[in-house]
């Protein structure tokens, strides 16, 4: 068997002044699994994701990381891509960092931009991108180095039903490739169920696992997998540990 990915044992997050904001926390990342977090605003999902990406250290406990510098990425909100740089060099920018001859880096920056449906989009800058494309180009970023665990924060929450939905299916198909262990924060239920095999449900602050739930069915989804009954089953299901989450102490 594997080793974990990564690991929460028992974390606990305190903020001077604010108190605690997430814990204890108990949270196993498998190898190649797709770990859903949902919870109210403010409950330390996002807290929980840099702990396992190693941005942040916890008050108390312990963070278990398997998955190296190298092998981690993430995507957030936001697709903080530098304005200066073209979509290529911005895909390159990790590997450059890295040591990696430049010719090479953007080889294989280009080579995950067409992974990501913008192989045409290679001279653009952040300015002449839609959201969308600006969020495929953070993506081609992570995904550059082929790491082992990729953290995605709420990534299309700021764009349209239909470009979420296409994104998605994109985000799937390429972990289909590589399989790489994905942990997604978002506030929508449905999304989490229908890009993870495992929705884990925050309660309010300070946030802890009110429940999580498994998610049936082939990844990446078949079509017209929002309509079955399965699909809606699970959304109810995490629905209602999530109202049970939110509920008062």
């Amino acid at each position: 068997m594997e080793p974990l990915v990564a690991e929460l044992a028992q974390v606990e997050v305190e903020y001077p002044g604010a108190g605690l904001a997430l814990g204890p926390v108990d949270l196993a990342l498998e190898p190649g699994a797709i770990t859903a977090l949902v919870g109210p605003s403010g409950c330390g999902k996002s807290t929980a994701l840099r702990l396992l990406a190693g941005l942040e250290a916890p008050t108390r406990g312990q963070v278990h990381r398997t998955a190296r510098r190298g092998e981690t990425a993430v995507v957030f909100q936001a697709p903080t891509l530098a304005p200066w740089l073209s979509a290529l060099d911005n895909a390159a920018l990790p590997l450059q960092l890295s040591g990696l001859p430049k010719k090479e880096a953007r080889a294989r920056a280009q080579a995950a931009l067409e992974r990501v449906g913008l192989g045409s989009a290679a001279a653009a800058r952040p300015t002449q991108l839609s959201g969308g494309m600006a969020m495929r180009v953070s993506l081609a970023r992570a995904l550059v180095t082929e790491p082992r665990l990729l953290l995605l924060d709420e990534p299309f929450a700021a764009l349209d039903e239909i470009t979420r939905r296409a994104l998605a299916d994109d985000v799937l198909r390429l972990w289909s490739e590589t399989r790489p262990a994905i942990i997604f924060v978002t506030h929508s239920v449905e999304e989490a169920v229908y890009m993870a095999s495992r929705v884990v449900v925050f309660s309010r602050g300070p946030g802890r696992i009110a429940g999580e739930l498994s998610v049936s069915g082939s990844t990446p989804r078949p079509e017209g997998f929002r309509t079955t009954a399965a699909f809606r089953t699970s959304v109810e299901a995490v629905s209602a540990v999530l109202a049970r989450g939110m509920a008062p102490a």
